[in-house]
């Protein structure tokens, strides 16, 4: 019998595409926008709310933006057809839903004056039909006709006008639909604009590790801080069905250590991280969506930008399996070992021995709430380092501002990459977090 004896980084990378194309071919997506009035009947100039539930079950966290307005369709018994506009309650701002998670939004609108009877009402481009009685002495069916009617302001009117003015064609423009005429009830609205370079770019960068920025005291007073995005690479012609390719990823991550009580402030040493990866959130998912697999594989490099005896440079392979479990009361176990295989290590050639093969990594995430994460590595020789963080938001504090409450412990060698051979003490870190 004859021993084939094969690299470690190759036995990692056909085992990563070789999980990730069978598991691919298990999973099925989709995600969900769900629509209701907050009440079931008001009179023409009152106000209502729709509220809406964008639910994620695709495998990847979904990266999404509210509308500012919304045009509504308001259909009587006799098909007579009114449209008005409802506007977000909130500022619109890009959200990022984990898989299995959710969020909610408002948006606020006054029942036009023209409006008599039960109402079937039409989120425009949506197939989203919603029932609200004017009149509780009255019946009326549900139309679906187009709606040939101008948008009103229902708002602006003041009282003893008998109709509402309609509104100017450059605001209803911007909106995305069109001046005079809506699409039936079951018609799906196609976007009129185009998306800008901008909106592009925006919508395929999503956060990748935390971003942070803390203080210790410990040693003189000094500062760590990362910043992390990723870039998806292809935009997937349909969402609920992405191929095999609309999950490559661009990183960057970059990590510092600044000496605060020194002259003149010096970086200690910054890690500059770049990678290209495959990564899907949940590639296989249990019926009751409680339990559900990701994968991240790829290859990356660090090094520190250094030259002559401080200079670290090296790459690696990984693969990280992602086990995750959803807790009824909304929150979130991930158990994530990402395992390396090192190349091109030549200047540093002992590095695996202090940063070992698998970083272990543990973390609990309640949905708007505490975060607690660790990470594990043991190299060779006793060479170890941990690394607990916990974070809270601050919006449920009495600053009620954006980020969270940022606490960091760190013991052990390599939280530098220039130092990767030193055995730090124990340092706890406090700052500011915008994605723990």
């Amino acid at each position: 019998m004859k021993l084939i004896v094969r690299p470690l980084h190759t036995l990692f990378f056909t085992l990563a595409a070789t999980l990730a194309v069978t598991l691919l071919n298990m999973s099925q997506a989709w995600a969900g926008m769900a629509y209701q009035l907050d009440q079931t009947h008001a009179i023409a100039g009152e106000t209502i709310n729709v509220k809406a539930v964008l639910f994620n079950d695709t495998g990847n966290t979904l990266s999404w933006r509210p509308s500012k307005t919304l045009v509504l369709q308001w259909r009587s018994e006799s098909g007579q057809a009114i449209r008005s506009l409802a506007y977000l309650e909130t500022a619109p701002s890009q959200v990022n839903v984990p898989v299995n998670n959710f969020v909610q939004f408002a948006w606020r609108a006054v029942v036009p004056k023209g409006v008599k009877g039960l109402q079937a009402i039409n989120v425009e481009g949506r197939p989203t039909l919603l029932a609200l009685d004017t009149n509780p002495l009255e019946k009326s069916p549900i139309a679906g006709t187009p709606a040939h009617a101008q948008i009103v302001d229902a708002g602006a009117a003041p009282e003893g006008r008998k109709a509402d003015p309609v509104l100017p064609k450059n605001i209803v423009a911007a909106t995305g639909a069109s001046i005079n005429e809506g699409p039936a009830i079951d018609t799906l609205q196609k976007p009129i604009t185009t998306p800008s370079a901008f909106d592009n770019f925006r919508n395929a960068l999503s956060p990748y590790e935390p971003i942070y920025f803390d203080v210790g005291t410990k040693g003189g007073t000094n500062a760590r801080f990362q910043l992390s995005f990723k870039y998806r690479l292809f935009t997937p012609a349909d969402p609920e069905n992405p191929k095999f390719f609309d999950n490559m990823y661009l990183g960057y991550t970059q990590t510092s250590l600044w000496d605060l009580s020194a002259s003149s402030s010096p970086f200690i040493d910054t890690t500059y991280n770049p990678s290209i990866f495959w990564h899907k959130d949940a590639l296989w998912q249990a019926d009751s969506k409680q339990w559900f697999v990701g994968l991240s594989t790829g290859v990356e490099h660090k090094s520190n930008g250094k030259a002559g005896a401080d200079s670290r440079s090296l790459n690696d392979g990984f693969i990280e399996p992602q086990f995750n479990y959803r807790f009824d009361g909304g929150s979130t176990l991930t158990f994530a070992p990402r395992v390396k295989a090192y190349m091109g290590i030549t200047d540093n050639p002992d590095y695996a021995d202090y940063a070992g093969h698998v970083d272990w990594k543990l973390r609990w995430a309640q949905d708007n709430g505490l975060v607690l994460s660790g990470m594990y590595r043991h190299g060779n020789q006793g060479h170890q380092a941990t690394q607990i963080e916990a974070a809270w938001p601050l919006q449920r504090t009495f600053l009620n501002m954006n980020g969270y409450l940022h606490v960091q412990f760190f013991k052990g060698y390599g939280e530098t990459l220039l130092g990767y051979r030193q055995n730090s003490d124990s340092q706890i870190r406090v700052g500011l977090s915008l994605v723990p």
